[in-house]
């Protein structure tokens, strides 16, 4: 099974890669990241890294026994014990439980090792397979929302309760 690592600036090649590889696929059911996402990447990950220093988020990256990104899982706005979660995970990888595993794992990631006692999250109402994996990693949905022009749902997860 994959498993999380932290973002580090030598996972950029790789990230790049599953962004572009998956591009079309994450676009069925997220925002497209847009061609500018893809021209100034290695801009983009410095500010990542960046972030990430101050404190403010950590990114994590799903990596298979090849070395290969297979997913992406985010936590970001860190905040009075509190972050967003969200996370994408690989076209070639998708339906075998490989997104239920790696937010379970960043759950646990947020609570043991960054101090966190909730994650928020967000998704589609027209992506069933996030909000089957929100709901099975003990996430709650709490309100509607609207994203890009989609309805959506808002979850909470309280993480001193197990999932």
């Amino acid at each position: 099974m994959p498993r999380l690592q932290l973002l580090r600036f030598d996972h950029a090649p790789a990230v790049l890669d599953f962004e572009r590889e998956n591009r079309a696929y994450f676009a069925a059911s997220v925002p497209d990241r847009g061609d500018d996402y893809f021209a100034r990447f290695d801009e983009r990950h410095h500010a990542l890294m960046a972030e990430q220093a101050a404190g403010l988020c950590r990114f994590h990256v799903l990596v298979d026994g090849s070395g290969a990104v297979v997913g992406r899982v985010n936590l970001v706005d860190l905040a009075e014990g509190s972050a967003e979660l969200g996370y994408r995970i690989a076209e070639n990888a998708a339906g075998r439980g490989v997104a239920t595993a790696a937010v379970r794992e960043a759950c646990d990631l947020a609570a043991a090792q960054y101090g966190l006692s909730t994650l928020r999250a967000v998704t589609t109402l027209d992506n069933p397979g996030s909000r089957a994996v929100l709901a099975r990693t003990g996430f709650v949905p709490t309100g509607e929302i609207r994203l890009d022009g989609r309805p959506g749902l808002r979850f909470l997860r309280d993480l001193r309760t197990s999932a």
